[in-house]
């Protein structure tokens, strides 16, 4: 074993001491200038720190500890038993050159256009930011994004993107650590993007839990993301915007919750036109119903209503139909009943939470949000929370006084003006396309075509179908199908598909992806690459492994002449020159360190495996050799070593990957017994190496809930070579 320490030197002329690093082992010892000096009161020999609580010392003492970790792992944990001293002395001081280099480098405030130009985009539903990494990756004739903002609600996806994109690229990308649903995130957001004009929007909203008719059966906390994610549309109105969701969200109810996501995107109406629907409705109106007609100006106007005017824009729709009903009730019961009669109570009390709905949807989210947080479902409270947030809803206020003008002996001539009050609060709760269903059917022949002409006109996005998108056929060594939503502006060029970059034969492989990590084992990390031999790692195999590696051109095409391998662009990365690192990489544990100035410059980072016991290691060691799971399943039996777990997915080193999750336990690397480490799931997620995953590593339990470790900032991201594939379609159309 190693004694590892430090000692100073002669003092300089200014009362200066240099620090050393030094190595004793076996009686021989070696000393390494770390490029640091301290006054030598201020060094505590026994703690080997430097005293004091101010920001530089804390920042030195960082460094020393640093050093003696790296030094430490060299020495004892890496595969290697014997050293010679200028091994030891060049690992130690590339650590201490790449930490001097970068540990003080300034944060550029502002994005420079160096050439051609820029369009500007927000990453909405960020996590790590793999849409944005695939934007920052894109260029077409001198056309490439700047990045403005991006959002999410976990800060350690913040504390990702701010030492990515503000550290290390030095760009002024902003980031709105913010929940969508709350009633100020446009406001902030707006504040965040400083008058720029929007060209892309991106993101993923969740749509899983969306049912028929806009119900949310299940008051999930992501229930409502998709209708705020299409808010921020409606505000921005970008020239394109692409969502991104899982691929059963197209055969969910039938199909059907498809339609009804497209169609709320056609429902997304260009505020400039309304004047010209407007005016074609009152026209309608003079041949037609009036008060129904006038309920259907009143929710087409509220289209063009910024968010912050919404609420005071639905309170005078209700008031309006509420007069309606004033000046009904007289009509329809004496002055006694009015004032004592259950159903005409449940008709004016139901216009006063209507009223309320900013007050009661803030409740309600708030209910949602506890009723997440303390796991309630499958339960015995479930049917409670579900039954009162139900209760609350217009379409369920509506429905009480619907069945209480019901119950009202009503006499015959007033039945169709009960009859319209309740159509018109039901337009008060239809998309855009509802309302101007309800409009067709008081048009006569001439005035439909008429509406269909000025529908062409307003409708703002066109959207037929979405694609689907495989991450492999986009260079991406994944076979990871997701489906993606391009919102396409009526004055922009239509996009229906993102053409691929590589055929089924030319994909890449996961060895490709992987080999020249492989070469930790088990309870290891490691912070620099070093050499892997294929021909002696793969013996017998060696040439049938050799011939896996291709040279490809950044988006993954295998190409005869120069390029680089798949590993090759991951190590030197794929970000164009524009965006060329103001840092080397570096990791803090989180926002504390971070401010403190605690940064790990590493050669290599997020590349450590898990800590697995004898049993663990046998039994993937089986599943190994086996090539499956359910194959190994008999022979586990017998060994002892069954397990509960439902899958095991065994990497094929000549195939992709299936879909990388969020749990790394869940995989077992193609060539020894262990699990994968965050950067080889980067590396199968397409991410650079230079791309830093902050914070902690896994976590566990009720954690999974509020924290995103790294392993599920990894799983959760968008591939960036197909969002790179994305951008570049985008570029190639946009005006």
């Amino acid at each position: 074993m190693a004694s590892i320490n430090y000692y100073l030197d002669k003092p300089d002329k200014k009362g200066f001491t240099p620090i050393h690093l030094r190595i004793n082992c076996n009686g021989r010892q070696l000393k390494i200038s770390i490029g640091q000096k301290v006054k030598p009161e201020n060094f505590d020999k026994v703690s080997q720190k430097i005293t004091g609580t101010t920001l530089e010392s804390k920042k030195i003492n960082h460094y020393l500890d640093f050093l003696r970790e790296r030094a430490d792992e060299f020495l004892h944990h890496s595969n290697k038993k014997t050293f010679i001293q200028d091994e030891v002395k060049n690992v130690l001081n590339e650590h201490i050159k790449n930490y001097k280099e970068n540990s003080f480098v300034n944060i550029v405030k502002e994005q420079i256009s160096l050439y051609g130009k820029p369009f500007t985009f927000v990453d909405l539903f960020a996590g790590a930011g793999g849409f944005s990494e695939g934007f920052l990756q894109a260029e077409h004739n001198n056309k490439f994004f700047d990045f403005v903002v991006a959002n999410d609600i976990n800060e350690n996806c913040e504390l990702t993107h701010v030492v990515r994109y503000n550290h290390q690229l030095g760009l002024d990308a902003e980031f709105l650590k913010q929940d969508i649903t709350e009633p100020d995130f446009l406001d902030n957001l707006l504040e965040k993007i400083d008058g720029k004009k929007i060209d892309v929007v991106c993101g993923g909203p969740p749509c899983q839990s969306f049912s028929l008719a806009g119900k949310r059966k299940k008051f999930d906390k992501k229930d409502d993301l998709f209708s705020h994610y299409l808010e921020v549309i409606k505000v921005l109105q970008p020239k394109y915007f692409v969502m991104e969701n899982v691929k059963g969200i197209l055969t969910k109810e039938k199909g059907k919750i498809k339609e009804l996501i497209i169609k709320e995107i056609n429902s997304i109406v260009d505020i400039k036109e309304i004047p010209t629907l407007t005016s074609f409705i009152k026209k309608v109106r003079v041949e037609s119903n009036s008060f129904l007609l006038d309920s259907i100006i009143k929710r087409v106007e509220l289209e063009k209503l910024l968010e912050k005017d919404k609420e005071s824009g639905k309170a005078d729709f209700i008031n309006f139909v509420e007069n309606r009903f004033r000046k009904l009730t007289p009509k329809i019961a004496d002055y006694k009943t009015s004032k004592t009669d259950e159903n005409i109570n449940t008709i004016r009390h139901g216009f006063n939470l209507l009223s309320r709905a900013k007050e009661w949807e803030k409740l309600k989210r708030d209910i949602i949000k506890e009723k997440d947080f303390c796991n309630i479902d499958s339960d015995n409270f479930v049917n409670a929370f579900t039954d009162f947030i139900t209760e609350i809803s217009s379409e369920n206020v509506i429905s009480k006084i619907e069945n209480a003008f019901k119950i009202l002996k009503v006499e015959n001539i007033y039945k169709k003006d009960c009859d319209d009050i309740i159509t018109a609060l039901k337009i008060y709760t239809t998309s855009f396309d509802e309302s101007i269903e309800i409009l067709k059917s008081h048009c006569n022949k001439s005035q439909k075509k008429e509406l269909e002409t000025i529908l062409e006109s307003i409708r703002l996005y066109k959207i037929e179908k979405p694609f689907v998108a495989n991450a492999s056929n986009y260079g991406v060594p994944q076979n990871r199908e997701r489906v993606l939503f391009i919102g396409c502006r009526k004055d922009q060029k239509y996009i229906s598909e993102i053409p691929a970059t590589v055929s089924e034969e030319e994909k890449v492989t996961i060895f490709e992806a992987l080999y020249d990590l492989d070469f930790i084992g088990n309870n290891q990390e490691a912070h620099r690459y070093e050499l892997v031999d294929i021909s002696t790692q793969y013996n017998g195999t060696a040439k049938k492994m050799a011939k896996l590696l291709k040279k490809r051109r950044i988006d993954g095409k295998p190409i005869s002449k120069g390029g680089k391998s798949f590993a090759e662009w991951s190590r030197k990365g794929r970000l164009i020159e524009r965006f060329k690192p103001q840092t080397k990489p570096f990791y803090v544990r989180n926002t504390e360190a971070l401010e403190n100035g605690e940064k790990y410059f590493d050669i290599l980072n997020n590349h450590k495996t898990s800590n697995q016991n004898e049993t663990v290691v046998e039994r993937l060691g089986v599943i190994l050799k086996n090539g499956d799971y359910k194959k190994a399943q008999p022979e586990l039996e017998k060994l002892g070593l069954s397990t509960n777990k439902r899958n095991y997915n065994v990497l094929k080193p000549d195939e992709q990957s299936s879909t990388i999750m969020t749990i790394a336990d869940d995989y077992i690397h193609y060539n020894s017994p262990r699990s994968l480490t965050v950067r080889e799931m980067a590396r199968l997620q397409s991410f650079d190496d230079s791309f830093v995953f902050q914070g902690k590593r896994s976590t566990g339990g009720n954690n999974r809930k509020t924290e995103v470790p790294q392993y599920t900032l990894v799983g959760n991201a968008v591939p960036p070579l197909l969002a790179r594939a994305v951008a570049s379609e985008i570029l190639k159309n946009i005006k």
